[in-house]
């Protein structure tokens, strides 16, 4: 496993910096720092290897990278486009997913959001992003390529709704006076341990991984140790 996983003896890890629940800091060198660097180097211990933290700017550029050979390890939203070419874990996190509405909307529930004539801003390519992708059928969305992005879109053009992580939404609503978070979710964001197709033999051990960092509290204790609000142990 570990000839295959980390070839000469280092173990590539991609990282989405865009993530801030997963990656909440820099260390004094600038490397990422949070819950998904942690647990890369936990895999890396494991298997008795060196540790290279792999960063990409956005999900969609990590995921693209899987058909490249820059990582063997990728820490990334399990979504069914990404699964054509990246095999992955169950989850080991999951963060919900909601809309923020603007001051006088009568929009009362994520439901309600998917609506003719109703317009949706949205970050493109995340977990989030792809499943709207695939389940809105009547309003439409508009992508931005940041959450800032995403955000000023919403406010600059008088969207409907800004589709966002609860926890990222919330820190938006303070910069938007007026604005209500509704309640409930449209989905769960499953982050999850992903290797590309290449290296699929590779996923028994890592499913392993995940379950015994799941069962064992690991997971609980770094994201106490990283103080993160908003991101839960997933049961799946």
């Amino acid at each position: 496993m570990r000839d295959l996983l980390a070839p000469g003896g280092v173990l590539r890890a991609g990282i989405n910096l865009s993530n801030f629940l997963l990656v909440s800091s820099r260390d004094a060198q600038g490397s990422p720092v949070g819950v998904s660097p942690d647990l890369a180097g936990a895999i890396a211990n494991h298997l008795g290897v060196r540790l290279q933290l792999v960063p990409y700017e956005s999900p969609g550029l990590l995921a693209d990278a899987a058909l490249h050979d820059e990582w063997d390890i990728g820490l990334i939203g399990a979504e069914p486009q990404r699964a054509e070419v990246i095999s992955f874990t169950p989850s080991y996190v999951e963060i919900e997913a909601t809309y923020l509405v603007p001051e006088g909307s009568n929009l009362q529930s994520t439901g309600d959001v998917d609506a003719p004539g109703l317009r949706i801003a949205v970050t493109g390519r995340t977990a989030y992003g792809l499943w709207l992708d695939r389940n809105i059928q009547h309003a439409t969305l508009v992508r931005s390529s940041t959450m800032d992005a995403a955000r000023e879109d919403f406010a600059d053009q008088g969207l409907d709704a800004l589709a966002g992580l609860r926890p990222r939404l919330i820190s938006d609503q303070a910069l938007l006076p007026g604005s209500t978070l509704l309640p409930g979710r449209f989905m769960a964001v499953q982050q999850a341990i992903g290797t590309p197709k290449a290296k699929a033999a590779a996923l028994a051990y890592l499913t392993s991984f995940i379950a015994a960092a799941k069962s064992s509290g690991f997971v609980a204790e770094l994201i106490a140790r990283h103080r993160v609000q908003g991101l839960s142990v997933s049961v799946a």
